[in-house]
């Protein structure tokens, strides 16, 4: 059985200004454009101290 993903899909409504700047600095940084986006929101997060804590294993 193939293991559940944890990742939720949406839609983004983005002008296409803001789209080709963001798909220019994925190609500067060999990411997809997708994966970009990934990116800045999480370092968005990271520096807002806004990331959900990560659950310890129960195992250690």
């Amino acid at each position: 059985m193939a293991e559940k993903s944890n990742t939720k899909s949406f839609i983004l409504r983005i002008d296409a200004e803001t789209m080709g700047a963001i798909e220019a600095w994925a190609a500067d940084e060999f990411r997809s454009t997708n994966g970009q986006l990934q990116w800045i929101i999480n370092e968005a997060l990271r520096k807002a101290n806004r990331l959900p804590k990560k659950k310890k294993d129960k195992s250690e």
